[in-house]
C-alpha cells in the first residue's frame, strides 16, 4: 500500500464474556429526591460492555473520527464501533466511508495505521486487494497460481460497508440500516450552538491522550457535571465559577453551562475564562463551545470496561491563521484540563471494587441531572 503514515497501535479489543443470564443493573430509584448513581457493575462487568456494544452503539449514530483525518482521496484510519474493527476511508471519488476492517477471504485485519493518499487497501495475510470505495479487486491465486475460481464472483466480496455520515469534521457510523437520519440525531444539539457558523471551524490541534484507566461512562459523566469544577479545575477553570453554571437535559442532549463576563484577549488561552455550553449527544459525542469562537470535540472509545482511549480536536472559528505561541498556550491548558480530569476518572474506577458502590453513590439534585438523564438514556436502551 502506497502512503502509509505511522500510528500509534489500538491496544487488542477485549473479549467480552457470553451475555447468557446477564441482566444489566436497574436505574435505582429517587428516595427523598436524591437520585443514586448506577451500580458499580455498570463500571466494571464484561458482560455490561458486551451489551452495551450490542445495544447502544450497534444501535445507534456513534461518533467515531474526524474528516480531516482521512481528508484527501486514498487517506484511510482504522477505529472501532461496537467494540468491532472498522476502517473510515476516502475513495477516489471524494465520498468518505466506513467498512469492517477484516479480509473477507480469512478476516485478517486490514489497517493497523492511518495511511495517506494509498490507491488500495492490501491485506498482508494473501494480498487481497481492494479499491478505497471497498471494491474486491484482485484474490491472487485464489484458484491456483495465477487463476481465479470459475464461479468466483469479486463484486460479492467487497468490504462490508456501514452506514456512514459525516457532520462538518465529525463521523458517524450506524451498523443498524433503519436508523434515523443524522441530521435529526444531531438536530438535538442546533438549539444550544445558535449562531456558531460550523462551516468556518478550523483545527488548531489534535491532542492524543492514549488509555485513559476508567469506564467510558465516567469521562462523559464528569464532562456533563460543573459540580467538580471548583475542586479538580481551580486553577485551570478559575475564570468559570459555579454559581455560574447551569444544567441542560434535553432528550437525548444534555450537558452543562456557565456565562461569564467576557475576558480581556490578553487572557485569552491562559484558563477557562469565557462563557461556555458543554453539551453531549447519546452515546459518545462530546462537544464544547467556548464562547465566541472556540470549539473542543472529544472522541472516546470504549476498549475494555477500565479502559478508554480518548483524543481532543481544538478548533477556531472563522481564522485560518493564527498565532503559534496562542495555540501552544490553549493545547497546554486543554492538556492540564484533561489531565486533572483523568486523575479523577481514574480514581473513580478504582472506587468502584469498592461494595459501598453497590448503590451507585448520590447525585447532585441540582449539579448532576445531566449524569441522571445519561443513566436513563442508557438504562431504556439496554432493557
Amino acid at each position: 500500500m502506497l502512503g502509509c503514515a505511522p500510528a500509534d497501535r489500538e491496544p487488542a479489543l477485549m473479549h467480552t464474556s457470553p451475555l447468557v443470564d446477564y441482566r444489566p443493573p436497574a436505574l435505582p430509584p429517587i428516595e427523598n429526591g436524591i437520585a443514586h448513581g448506577l451500580p458499580r457493575e455498570a463500571y466494571t462487568a464484561e458482560a455490561q460492555l458486551a451489551l452495551e456494544y450490542r445495544k447502544v452503539f450497534a444501535r445507534h449514530w456513534t461518533f467515531v473520527g474526524f474528516a480531516h483525518d482521512a481528508q484527501e482521496p486514498g487517506d484511510a484510519y482504522p477505529t472501532q464501533v461496537a467494540g468491532q474493527p472498522i476502517l473510515v476511508a476516502r475513495g477516489h471519488d471524494g465520498v468518505l466511508r466506513a467498512f469492517h476492517n477484516v479480509c473477507r477471504h480469512r478476516g485478517h485485519v486490514l489497517l493497523r495505521d492511518a495511511c495517506r493518499g494509498a490507491r488500495a487497501i492490501v491485506c498482508p495475510y494473501h494480498g487481497w486487494t481492494y479499491a478505497m470505495d471497498g471494491r474486491l479487486r484482485r484474490a491472487p491465486h485464489f484458484g491456483g497460481y495465477a487463476r481465479v475460481p470459475e464461479d468466483f464472483t469479486p463484486e460479492r466480496f467487497g468490504l462490508k460497508e456501514l452506514r456512514c455520515e459525516v457532520w462538518h469534521d465529525w463521523v458517524f457510523v450506524n451498523p443498524d440500516a433503519n436508523a434515523s437520519a443524522l441530521d435529526a440525531y444531531v438536530g438535538a444539539l442546533r438549539p444550544y450552538i445558535d449562531g456558531v457558523d460550523l462551516s468556518r471551524a478550523q483545527v488548531v490541534s489534535k491532542l492524543d491522550f492514549g488509555v485513559v484507566r476508567a469506564n467510558w461512562k465516567l469521562l462523559i459523566e464528569n464532562f456533563v457535571e460543573p459540580y467538580h469544577v471548583p475542586v479538580v479545575h481551580r486553577e485551570s477553570a478559575g475564570g468559570q465559577p459555579l454559581r455560574g453554571h447551569y444544567m441542560i437535559v434535553d432528550g437525548h442532549c444534555f450537558g452543562c453551562g456557565v456565562d461569564v463576563s467576557d475576558a480581556p484577549d490578553a487572557e485569552r488561552g491562559e484558563r477557562l475564562d469565557m462563557s461556555t455550553r458543554y453539551l453531549t449527544l447519546f452515546p459518545n459525542f462530546v462537544f464544547a463551545w467556548y464562547q465566541p469562537d472556540q470549539l473542543g470535540v472529544h472522541l472516546n472509545v470504549p476498549l475494555a470496561p477500565d479502559r478508554t482511549r480518548q483524543w481532543r480536536v481544538i478548533y477556531q472559528i472563522g481564522k485560518e491563521d493564527w498565532d503559534p505561541e496562542y495555540a501552544e498556550r490553549l493545547c497546554s491548558l486543554w492538556r492540564q484540563v484533561h489531565l486533572e480530569d483523568h486523575g479523577i476518572v481514574e480514581e473513580l474506577q478504582s472506587g468502584r471494587a469498592s461494595c459501598v458502590m453497590d448503590d451507585g453513590g448520590l447525585l447532585s439534585p441540582h449539579w448532576e441531572t445531566s449524569v441522571r438523564r445519561f443513566h436513563e438514556l442508557l438504562v431504556d436502551t439496554l432493557v
